[in-house]
């Protein structure tokens, strides 16, 4: 995947450019400070997805997507940004995400993956793979293997290194991570919601806000359920809030 990262923020293009070299997803970086240059460098380097800040020296990121927009071939879109009044702007801008500064690796890597998912279905493949589609997952705790029907899972949580998963009437610690257990699991169905919990989209009963611009989810099963300042947006969108 070849990425643009717009910002005429100098750090701040150099802390997201690290943070995607960490990414297998991503083939090539480029940068550019501005509009105009970013126009030089989508003309020339034919990027799949732009990193865009809103607030540029030489004028809107959000009107530079929305004109992008009309154009054929447009690049996958994630708004990168200090401000989170400009969600909403964003997704009827057609944005794929909206991620916050300063950034998360795995916010930026969530992001990343949403849009090669949207690139394998353009490209003629499922997008949701053969494991994710699978209904059981299997979890490794101790010295065995125990298979849950993914429809009873609530939430999962990320605890010293291992990941808890929580279902209608289990709790189980397994040894694989919260990362690897995402990857085995439909995206259309579990959202991550904060750098330590993935919920069930199913299983969501209320989305209230709490402090400091974040939210809290209800679970059916009266579980609450923290979102972070940074994935406020894509929660709200999945919800279709």
């Amino acid at each position: 995947m070849k990425v643009l990262i717009v910002d005429d923020e100098p750090l701040a293009r150099d802390e997201l450019s690290y943070l995607l070299e960490q990414n297998d997803l991503i083939d090539e970086i480029n940068e550019a400070d501005g509009i105009n240059s970013a126009r030089e460098e989508i003309e020339n380097n034919r990027p799949d997805l732009i990193f865009l800040d809103i607030q540029l020296d030489d004028g809107s990121g959000m009107a530079f997507a929305k004109g992008l927009k009309k154009k054929e071939n447009c690049p996958y879109i994630v708004f990168a940004t200090a401000y989170d009044q400009y969600a909403l702007d964003a997704f009827e801008a057609d944005a794929i995400d909206y991620v916050l500064k300063p950034f998360e690796a795995e916010r930026i890597n969530d992001a990343v993956r949403r849009v090669a998912r949207l690139m394998d279905n353009q490209n003629g493949s499922r997008g949701v793979t053969t494991q994710q589609r699978n209904p059981r997952i299997s979890l490794t705790n101790d010295e065995r293997i125990i298979v849950i029907q993914k429809r009873n899972i609530l939430y999962i949580q990320a605890q010293a290194g291992k990941a808890v998963v929580h279902t209608e009437d289990q709790e189980i610690v397994s040894k694989q991570t919260l990362n690897s257990i995402i990857n085995l699991l439909d995206p259309n169905r579990f959202i991550r919601v904060h750098r330590s919990f993935v919920v069930n989209l199913n299983k969501v009963h209320e989305l209230q806000p709490s402090f400091n611009h974040t939210y809290e989810l209800t679970l059916d099963d009266r579980s609450k359920i923290p979102v972070s300042r940074s994935f406020v947006a894509s929660t709200k969108k999945a919800l279709g809030v």
